[in-house]
Protein backbone atom coordinates (compact mmCIF):
# COMPACT_ATOMS: atom_id res chain seq x y z
CA UNK A 1 0.00 0.00 0.00
CA UNK A 2 2.80 2.42 0.89
CA UNK A 3 4.51 1.61 -2.39
CA UNK A 4 1.33 2.46 -4.32
CA UNK A 5 0.98 5.77 -2.47
CA UNK A 6 4.60 6.66 -3.17
CA UNK A 7 4.29 5.85 -6.86
CA UNK A 8 1.02 7.75 -7.26
CA UNK A 9 2.40 10.70 -5.26
CA UNK A 10 5.44 10.82 -7.51
CA UNK A 11 3.30 10.59 -10.64
CA UNK A 12 1.00 13.30 -9.29
CA UNK A 13 4.00 15.55 -8.74
CA UNK A 14 5.39 14.81 -12.20
CA UNK A 15 2.24 14.65 -14.32
CA UNK A 16 -0.68 16.39 -12.60
CA UNK A 17 -0.19 19.61 -14.59
CA UNK A 18 -0.09 17.66 -17.85
CA UNK A 19 -3.23 15.73 -16.91
CA UNK A 20 -4.91 18.99 -15.89
CA UNK A 21 -4.03 20.66 -19.19
CA UNK A 22 -5.17 17.63 -21.15
CA UNK A 23 -8.54 17.64 -19.38
CA UNK A 24 -8.94 21.40 -19.87
CA UNK A 25 -8.55 20.99 -23.60
CA UNK A 26 -10.53 17.77 -23.75
CA UNK A 27 -13.52 19.11 -21.82
CA UNK A 28 -13.26 22.77 -22.81
CA UNK A 29 -13.46 23.99 -19.22
CA UNK A 30 -10.92 24.91 -16.56
CA UNK A 31 -13.03 23.34 -13.82
CA UNK A 32 -11.37 19.92 -13.97
CA UNK A 33 -9.68 19.61 -10.58
CA UNK A 34 -12.11 16.88 -9.48
CA UNK A 35 -11.44 14.95 -12.67
CA UNK A 36 -7.67 15.21 -12.10
CA UNK A 37 -8.12 13.78 -8.61
CA UNK A 38 -10.30 11.02 -9.98
CA UNK A 39 -7.64 10.12 -12.56
CA UNK A 40 -5.00 9.62 -9.89
CA UNK A 41 -7.40 7.72 -7.63
CA UNK A 42 -8.20 5.38 -10.51
CA UNK A 43 -4.49 5.05 -11.27
CA UNK A 44 -3.86 4.04 -7.66
CA UNK A 45 -6.63 1.48 -7.74
CA UNK A 46 -5.49 0.07 -11.05
CA UNK A 47 -1.75 0.25 -10.53
CA UNK A 48 -1.48 -3.53 -10.49
CA UNK A 49 -2.81 -3.58 -14.07
CA UNK A 50 -0.13 -1.12 -15.26
CA UNK A 51 2.33 -3.24 -17.21
CA UNK A 52 5.03 -0.69 -18.10
CA UNK A 53 4.24 -1.13 -21.81
CA UNK A 54 3.93 2.64 -22.12
CA UNK A 55 5.27 5.54 -20.07
CA UNK A 56 3.19 6.40 -16.98
CA UNK A 57 2.11 9.69 -18.57
CA UNK A 58 0.59 7.81 -21.51
CA UNK A 59 -1.28 5.49 -19.16
CA UNK A 60 -2.53 8.45 -17.11
CA UNK A 61 -3.77 10.22 -20.26
CA UNK A 62 -5.68 7.07 -21.18
CA UNK A 63 -7.31 7.11 -17.75
CA UNK A 64 -7.97 10.87 -18.07
CA UNK A 65 -9.61 10.42 -21.46
CA UNK A 66 -11.83 7.62 -20.18
CA UNK A 67 -12.68 9.62 -17.05
CA UNK A 68 -13.68 12.63 -19.16
CA UNK A 69 -15.83 10.42 -21.38
CA UNK A 70 -17.51 8.93 -18.29
CA UNK A 71 -18.14 12.42 -16.92
CA UNK A 72 -19.62 13.54 -20.23
CA UNK A 73 -21.96 10.55 -20.14
CA UNK A 74 -23.05 11.43 -16.60
CA UNK A 75 -23.73 15.03 -17.58
CA UNK A 76 -25.50 13.92 -20.74
CA UNK A 77 -27.70 11.59 -18.74
CA UNK A 78 -28.50 14.20 -16.09
CA UNK A 79 -29.23 17.04 -18.47
CA UNK A 80 -30.40 14.97 -21.43
CA UNK A 81 -29.51 17.91 -23.64
CA UNK A 82 -28.23 16.49 -26.86
CA UNK A 83 -28.20 19.74 -28.81
CA UNK A 84 -25.05 21.41 -27.48
CA UNK A 85 -21.71 19.60 -27.12
CA UNK A 86 -20.37 19.07 -23.62
CA UNK A 87 -17.63 21.64 -24.18
CA UNK A 88 -20.13 24.39 -25.02
CA UNK A 89 -22.30 23.61 -22.00
CA UNK A 90 -19.30 23.63 -19.69
CA UNK A 91 -18.00 26.87 -21.18
CA UNK A 92 -21.37 28.54 -20.56
CA UNK A 93 -21.20 27.46 -16.92
CA UNK A 94 -17.95 29.34 -16.38
CA UNK A 95 -18.33 32.75 -14.86
CA UNK A 96 -16.67 35.78 -16.37
CA UNK A 97 -18.01 38.34 -13.90
CA UNK A 98 -14.82 40.39 -13.67
CA UNK A 99 -14.27 42.37 -16.89
CA UNK A 100 -10.55 42.65 -16.14
CA UNK A 101 -10.24 38.94 -16.80
CA UNK A 102 -11.77 39.16 -20.25
CA UNK A 103 -8.72 39.63 -22.42
CA UNK A 104 -8.06 39.04 -26.06
CA UNK A 105 -6.09 35.93 -25.19
CA UNK A 106 -9.07 34.47 -23.34
CA UNK A 107 -11.32 35.14 -26.32
CA UNK A 108 -8.86 33.50 -28.68
CA UNK A 109 -8.59 30.53 -26.35
CA UNK A 110 -12.38 30.26 -26.18
CA UNK A 111 -12.61 30.39 -29.97
CA UNK A 112 -10.00 27.65 -30.17
CA UNK A 113 -11.90 25.51 -27.63
CA UNK A 114 -15.12 26.00 -29.56
CA UNK A 115 -13.46 25.24 -32.86
CA UNK A 116 -11.90 22.09 -31.45
CA UNK A 117 -15.23 21.07 -29.90
CA UNK A 118 -16.92 21.27 -33.29
CA UNK A 119 -14.48 18.81 -34.85
CA UNK A 120 -15.24 15.11 -35.12
CA UNK A 121 -14.46 13.25 -31.89
CA UNK A 122 -11.50 11.39 -33.38
CA UNK A 123 -10.06 14.69 -34.68
CA UNK A 124 -10.50 16.34 -31.26
CA UNK A 125 -8.75 13.49 -29.49
CA UNK A 126 -5.76 13.27 -31.79
CA UNK A 127 -5.41 17.07 -31.93
CA UNK A 128 -5.40 17.39 -28.16
CA UNK A 129 -2.94 14.55 -27.62
CA UNK A 130 -0.53 15.30 -30.47
CA UNK A 131 -0.90 19.03 -30.99
CA UNK A 132 -1.60 20.35 -27.54
CA UNK A 133 -0.07 17.77 -25.21
CA UNK A 134 2.83 17.07 -27.56
CA UNK A 135 2.69 13.30 -27.27
CA UNK A 136 4.49 11.15 -29.80
CA UNK A 137 2.69 9.26 -32.53
CA UNK A 138 3.33 6.01 -30.66
CA UNK A 139 2.00 7.33 -27.33
CA UNK A 140 -1.08 8.78 -29.02
CA UNK A 141 -1.70 5.48 -30.79
CA UNK A 142 -1.50 3.61 -27.47
CA UNK A 143 -3.94 5.96 -25.75
CA UNK A 144 -6.47 5.90 -28.58
CA UNK A 145 -5.89 2.24 -29.42
CA UNK A 146 -5.13 3.15 -33.05
CA UNK A 147 -2.37 2.22 -35.47
CA UNK A 148 0.38 4.83 -35.84
CA UNK A 149 -0.62 5.48 -39.45
CA UNK A 150 -4.16 6.30 -38.25
CA UNK A 151 -2.71 8.84 -35.82
CA UNK A 152 -0.66 10.55 -38.53
CA UNK A 153 -3.54 10.62 -41.01
CA UNK A 154 -6.15 11.82 -38.54
CA UNK A 155 -3.81 14.42 -37.05
CA UNK A 156 -3.18 15.88 -40.50
CA UNK A 157 -6.92 15.89 -41.25
CA UNK A 158 -7.72 17.40 -37.86
CA UNK A 159 -5.28 20.26 -38.42
CA UNK A 160 -6.74 20.89 -41.85
CA UNK A 161 -10.30 20.89 -40.47
CA UNK A 162 -9.30 23.18 -37.58
CA UNK A 163 -7.60 25.66 -39.93
CA UNK A 164 -10.68 25.67 -42.14
CA UNK A 165 -13.02 26.25 -39.21
CA UNK A 166 -10.85 29.04 -37.75
CA UNK A 167 -10.59 30.78 -41.12
CA UNK A 168 -14.39 30.64 -41.46
CA UNK A 169 -14.74 32.17 -37.99
CA UNK A 170 -12.34 34.98 -38.96
CA UNK A 171 -14.56 35.86 -41.92
CA UNK A 172 -17.62 36.31 -39.70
Amino acid sequence: MTNVREIISEWFYLYSNDVYNFLVYYTGTTDVEDLVQEVFIKAGRGLNSYKNLAPPKTWLFTIARNTAIDEARKIETKTSKKSAPLYERLLKQQTTANPEHILLKKEEQRELYLSISKLKKKFREVLILRGIQGLSVRETAQILNWRETEVRTNYHRALKALRLHLSQEDRK
